[in-house]
């Protein structure tokens, strides 16, 4: 049994997530789906993690096992040109058997888009926002993040997860031009909804509708009800994960 690993990028306008779901497209179906009939054998993927509705991933890593000897490029150019316009296939190779696509990730890296005026060429993409951010001020706070690791203020509730224990080692606003932002943070695992939630309470920060030190209290009372609103997913993206 050989154990191969695939790299896409998706845009998540469409899906209910990378996660297959009872009623609802998902990336990890399609996938899976397009594998089984090229492979003529039934094809289970694990992906790196999952991402929620309308999240889009510009690297996702999944991973699969075969019996079969396979020609790795000929199985991309193949999957390419049979799954849907927003799934591509960036490569699949052949990898250790103790390599695990989720569990073997050391860091995800995701980045969330705004902009401060109309842009055709971005609304599908980024969070169009009007009011005045102090980005000085977000970026102070989204430093205090990497003092802390327990970041059940910005989880979802009434999810699955075991422990809200997070290792976040980078967290800014980087400007990309003049009215065009985006915010970077790398941690070794997510919580469901946690980037967004996160992006939302620096904004709250950024129209100096909360303080630095209130923003603290914030993160260390670990009480979703107690940080900003989850910020719209089309402005979300999985970059990287890195092995």
């Amino acid at each position: 049994m050989q154990r191969y690993f695939i790299w896409l990028a998706f845009d998540g306008a469409r899906y209910h997530g990378w996660q297959i779901q009872p009623n609802g497209d998902s990336v990890q179906e399609e996938l899976q789906h397009a594998l089984s009939l090229l492979l003529r054998s039934d094809i289970g993927v694990v992906g790196a993690g999952r991402t929620d509705a309308g999240v889009h991933a510009r690297m996702m890593v999944a991973h699969f096992d075969s019996e079969d000897s396979i020609d790795t490029q000929q199985l991309a150019y193949r999957l390419n040109k049979m799954l849907p316009k927003d799934i591509s296939i960036h490569e699949v190779k052949p990898v250790d058997a103790a390599m695990h696509a989720r569990f073997s990730a050391k860091w995800r890296t995701y980045h969330y888009y705004i902009h401060t005026v109309k842009d055709p060429f971005v609304a599908g993409y980024s969070c169009e926002l009007h009011y005045p951010l102090d980005f000085e001020l977000m970026n102070e706070a989204a430093s205090h993040l990497l003092e802390v690791d327990d970041f059940g203020s910005f989880c979802k509730v009434h999810t699955d997860v075991k422990t809200t224990i997070c290792n976040v080692v980078d967290a800014r606003w980087v400007r990309d031009d003049e009215c065009h932002w985006h915010f970077v943070i790398r941690a070794n695992r997510f919580l469901r909804n946690m980037v967004r939630a996160v992006v939302g309470t620096l904004i709250e920060v950024g129209r100096h509708r909360i303080s630095i030190d209130e923003f603290d209290r914030i993160v260390a009372g670990r009480c979703r009800s107690d940080a900003g609103e989850s910020m719209p997913a089309k402005a979300l993206f999985l970059e990287c994960v890195e092995y």
